[in-house]
């Protein structure tokens, strides 16, 4: 039997010979590993070139010829290695498996992997930003800021850049580089919050750091993903449970987003010593599953869940519970609740008829007020868009534009990608969600006093902006308020 994607090639085939509009449904039903484009993007994930890492962290894999804490047997991974870690031809092969899939490649988030990308230098970090937006333009510019503008109007646009990096290498020099190279989300290895785990573990930051890089970025407006890992040497279950806790009752935390990553033995890092010398134990199973069905039911309705479990195969795992590949479908048979952001999502289940609803959800968080808003249905149990706005106490800040500016962090609409100027019955985008939210998040800031309001946009989003009276200006969509 041929393939969905072979079928899907032919029927393209097919209706650019007969000069026939392809019919929707009937791609729908062709597109294979649908939950790749169910979010209302597709992720684009690449590698950077193996570099040395700053960190001397004990639970650390390192492989020869692999970026640091990375498996050459990941697929993400092995991708890269096929590509010679070359990042415009990882954006090109990827962009064609999804197209070859059937996916739109419209909207693309751009995930950036490899350890510290701060640690990196600086020509390489131009030149592998550049690239990748070259591939998505299919063409070659001289610059990274040509690139960029290109890609303003490109087919395949650019529509956020994540980064991740550790909290001691955040300063206020770091974020203007960032925010230069069109980086919209930044995902911290927090780890842990707590000093003397932090100490055990060789991290070589502390709480306070964390508490610091959390604050800038959020000052500046970008969407903040923690990376933290249950199980570490001198933790235990109750400090766990209590870590996840604070970490979204604490004004100085409460990420957006959390890749929850339990600590894996493995051979090729310090911690397997310890292990052996008996120094170091593992959770069992259901020490590991019971703690995270306790924390995913305190999970707070803004924040996303990415990961639950690092993807690592289960071969190179020692011993221990994280050799379970499929985490989160268990956690779902034994009836683990959540209300993040991920569980939430409307996905497939776009129904044009329901009546939606628009939420507010404020809290506190790093110097500032954090206004959630979101389209929903009455139950709050299908998400179909959301916006985060914040509207910071300070009013000096080390970006000029910024001064005195509430600031948009993050805009999406969910469910399937629908491509660009186009309408479906099969898709929650391109409805106005987004404008409509945007509309009465600068009512809601005219009405605290505000007189300007700044959009942390992507590349690839400006021109969305333009068109709601917002100008670009030092990498950020601003508009005037009456108010």
């Amino acid at each position: 039997m041929p393939s969905n994607a072979d079928l899907l090639k032919e029927y393209h085939l097919f209706c650019k010979k007969k000069n026939k509009k392809p019919d929707p449904y009937l791609e729908n039903i062709l597109i294979t590993r649908k939950v790749r484009s169910l979010s209302g993007i597709v992720v684009v994930s690449v590698l950077t070139k193996p570099y040395p890492c700053p960190g001397k962290c004990i639970f650390c894999p390192e492989e020869k010829g692999m970026p640091k804490s990375y498996f050459s047997t990941e697929p993400a991974v092995m991708r890269a290695i096929g590509c010679n870690f070359d990042p415009y031809a990882q954006v090109e092969k990827r962009l064609q498996a999804l197209k070859n899939s059937g996916h739109p490649t419209d909207k693309i988030e751009l995930i950036i992997l490899g350890g510290t990308w701060s640690f990196l230098e600086k020509k390489y970090q131009t030149y592998f930003i550049t690239q990748c937006f070259a591939a998505a333009n299919n063409y070659q510019e001289k610059s990274l800021e040509k690139s960029q503008k290109r890609n303003e109007k490109a087919k395949q646009r650019i529509i956020g850049i994540t980064v991740e990096t550790r909290p001691d290498f955040i300063n206020e020099k770091e974020i203007i580089r960032m925010r230069k190279l069109g980086v919209t989300r930044v995902e911290l290895g927090v780890q842990s919050i707590y000093d003397d785990v932090l100490k055990k573990n060789k991290r070589g930051h502390d709480r306070e750091k964390v508490i610091k890089a959390t604050c800038l970025l959020k000052k500046a407006g970008f969407k903040i993903c923690y990376h933290l890992m249950p199980n570490l040497l001198g933790s235990n279950v109750e400090k766990d449970e209590q870590m996840f806790k604070e970490v979204f009752n604490n004004d100085n935390f409460k990420p957006d987003l959390l890749k929850i990553y339990p600590c894996a033995l493995l051979k090729e890092a310090p911690l397997y010593k310890l292990w052996k010398e008996k120094k170091y134990h593992h959770y069992s199973e259901k020490e590991l599953t019971d703690l995270l069905i306790k924390i995913k039911a305190d999970i707070p309705l803004y924040c996303r869940i990415q990961r639950l479990v690092r993807d690592i195969p289960s071969r190179q795992i020692i011993s221990g519970p994280t050799k379970i590949s499929n985490l989160r479908q268990i956690l779902q048979k034994k009836g683990a609740q959540c209300s993040c952001i991920r569980c939430r999502e409307v996905k497939e289940n776009y129904n044009l008829k329901e009546k939606l609803f628009l939420f507010k959800n404020e809290y506190q968080a790093s110097k500032g007020k954090e206004i959630f808003l979101s389209f929903e249905n009455k139950s709050q149990t299908k998400l179909y868009s959301l916006l985060r706005l914040r509207l910071p106490e300070e009013k000096k800040h080390f970006i000029s534009t910024l001064k005195k500016a509430a600031l948009i962090r993050e805009v999406h609409t969910f469910g399937k990608v629908n491509p660009l100027e186009k309408k479906s019955l099969l898709s929650a985008q391109h409805k106005g969600l987004g404008k409509k939210m945007i509309k009465e998040a600068e009512r809601m800031t005219a009405q605290k006093g505000y007189f300007k309001i700044a959009v942390i946009s992507g590349v690839g989003v400006r021109d969305y902006y333009r068109k709601l009276g917002y100008r670009l200006k030092d990498t950020y969509m601003v508009k005037s308020l009456k108010p």
